[in-house]
């Protein structure tokens, strides 16, 4: 068996994420009409006496996006930088006070169905002592393992059919194939996540965990469900 190629400490996911990012050729979306910005965190730390994971959050059944998996983070406010926003949008909805300096770097910003231009930052928090969640906004926490996110089986390709939450309902004919594939990253019962927050966290696989270029691991193109184009 090989060995764990994901780091053990705070320490070496810097190292690593600042020699993988420093370098990597970030793709953006233009300035266009009608084009809405918005920011999240990638937010890497340790858990309590365990390794080190990404957390993710299921957003309050209520409003935008109820009940969906979601990086925390959300729409710039006028005048604010992406980076400024995750950070604002980091403590506000987790409680986190994250300094600049634990902004390691930036992936490719995604352009959502919902017409939102999503940066993704990759935050390395040297301590995390206490989440507190927005109940407003946050409806749960969950941390993803590092190891797990590297592992082979969680990139999953599917046909929109096959992405509808719960299935097709009973008696329902499946749409004529289209020869689209979406990804599914599926990290356990109940956990698949899809495009836009599967998107981000499978190109933060691929670059900062695996070290693959960016011409192997582009996600611009990635479809998304139906139920994410508001």
């Amino acid at each position: 068996m090989s060995a764990d190629p994901t780091p053990a400490s705070t320490t070496e996911f810097r190292a690593l994420a600042h020699a993988r990012l420093d370098g990597f050729e970030r793709a953006e979306v233009p300035e266009a009409p009608g084009l809405r910005r918005a920011a999240v965190a990638l937010c890497v730390a340790a858990e309590p006496e365990g390794p080190l994971s990404v957390l993710l959050i299921r957003r309050a059944y209520r409003g935008r996006n109820a009940g969906q998996w979601a990086l925390p983070g959300g729409r710039l406010e006028p005048g604010e930088t992406p980076r400024a926003a995750a950070l604002r949008e980091l403590h506000e909805e987790l409680g986190i006070h994250a300094e600049e300096s634990d902004v390691i770097g930036a992936l490719d910003d995604f352009p959502a169905a919902s017409g939102f231009a999503i940066t993704p930052f990759v935050v390395a928090l040297r301590d995390l002592t206490e989440l507190r969640p927005a109940p407003d906004e946050v409806h749960s926490v969950h941390r993803i393992g590092l190891r797990r996110l590297a592992e082979p089986d969680v990139p999953h390709w599917v046909s929109p059919e096959e992405a509808v939450p719960g299935g097709l309902p009973p008696g329902a004919a499946p749409a004529p194939p289209t020869g689209i594939r979406m990804l599914q990253m599926r990290f356990g019962p109940g956990m698949t996540i899809h495009a836009p927050t599967g998107a981000l966290l499978f190109q933060f696989r691929e670059v900062v965990l695996l070290g693959r270029t960016p011409a192997e691991s582009r996600v611009a193109h990635f479809a998304q469900p139906d139920w994410t184009h508001h």
